[in-house]
């Protein structure tokens, strides 16, 4: 076993703190990686504090994971030592059932294993990447094309960036589609980033008037403040797509009345508490439709990387050391982070 330095929380209520894990030593399909960067994601602070009541402790958050490969089983082959490397929201699905046989492992009919906080459906737990290595097997890893000055940027696209590419894709945002982007955010300045990336018009409903000019500079094409009714009434019945980020109980009738006739609006956002039940009419007047979406599968999430790569997209990032966690988090919770947090994890040493 291989002993790492780490950051968890013990319980709901003590801080995060020093912790040693143990790593297990490559098998013949794994990769071992030395974490240079991770992001922290919302769902760190709602498992470390087990706002989900689910969380198994002591609990190692972390899945937007950056670093360089170390070690590599004999099997493996698509990965050398020296390489850059991604590990995401997953590290193990069954591999057997309908959705993993189709490349949606988070989808997987028996609940893909967690980078942190082991399987989704009961299990061993899993520590993520708060810690300065990690191992993956190779079918979890991901490929890292951007270059090295950029790879703290990237670290938040393994949650963040995936979590919005996929259905973006899915519901065909793209030249000719005018893609509605709810919430300016972690999630929400990647939409915003992605979707123009893929050639649609763009608009941004943020309640911040403040956030207008930082919309456009990330691409979007137009900013609606979402608390002006004229301005929402201005784009009513228009809209081919819109993808709500927005993580606090809200109005989804506000938005669903901006879609176009067979128009979708999907919810990545994870609330603690339920959105209020929207207006069945306003479904079934416009034969509307109202979805989710789960991060993405790893094809899906190395069609991702690869696509930023050549459009030069990463994240809005603050670097934080290691011992900072516990105020980035209070910090977080009151959106005080352009856009997201990213360790640097040469600060755990």
């Amino acid at each position: 076993m291989i002993k790492t330095k780490a950051y968890a929380a013990q319980t709901a209520r003590s801080p995060l703190a020093p912790y040693e894990v143990l790593r297990r030593e490559p098998g013949p399909d794994d990769v071992q990686i030395d974490i240079l960067f991770c992001g922290v994601c919302h769902s760190d602070l709602h498992t470390a504090r087990n706002e989900w009541k689910n969380t198994l402790y002591p609990t190692v958050p972390g899945h937007e994971i950056v670093g360089r490969v170390v070690a590599v089983g004999k099997d493996v082959k698509n990965f050398s030592v020296g390489d850059f490397a991604g590990v995401g929201c997953m590290v193990d699905s069954c591999g057997h059932c309908p959705s993993c046989a189709e490349g949606e492992e988070q989808y997987c009919d028996n609940g893909f294993t967690g980078t942190y906080n082991g399987p989704v459906f009961g299990g061993e737990n899993t520590y993520g990447g708060y810690s300065q290595s990690v191992v993956v097997k190779e079918s979890f890893v991901l490929k890292i094309q951007h270059d090295e000055k950029d790879l703290a940027s990237v670290a938040p696209l393994l949650c963040a960036g995936i979590t919005t590419y996929s259905p973006l894709r899915h519901w065909g945002a793209g030249p000719g589609k005018k893609v509605g982007i709810v919430g300016l955010g972690g999630l929400g300045h990647m939409g915003v980033r992605l979707a123009h990336a893929m050639g649609a018009h763009v608009v941004l409903f943020t309640t911040s008037p403040g956030k207008v000019e930082d919309g456009k500079r990330l691409g979007a094409d137009e900013v609606c403040i979402s608390r002006d009714d004229a301005q929402m009434a201005s784009h009513a019945n228009s809209f081919d797509f819109i993808l709500n980020t927005v993580a606090a109980s809200h109005n989804l009738d506000a938005f669903l009345n901006l879609l176009k006739r067979d128009g979708t609006m999907t919810l990545v956002g994870a609330p603690a508490e339920p959105h209020p039940s929207p207006e069945v009419f306003n479904l079934i007047f416009k034969r509307r439709q109202l979805a989710g979406s789960l991060i993405g599968g790893i094809r899906e999430t190395q069609e991702m990387l690869d696509f930023c790569a050549q459009h030069g997209i990463g994240s809005d990032i603050e670097m934080i050391p290691m011992d900072y966690i516990n105020t980035a988090y209070e910090r977080m919770l009151k959106s005080d982070v352009k856009y997201r947090f990213v360790i640097d994890m040469a600060t755990l040493k």
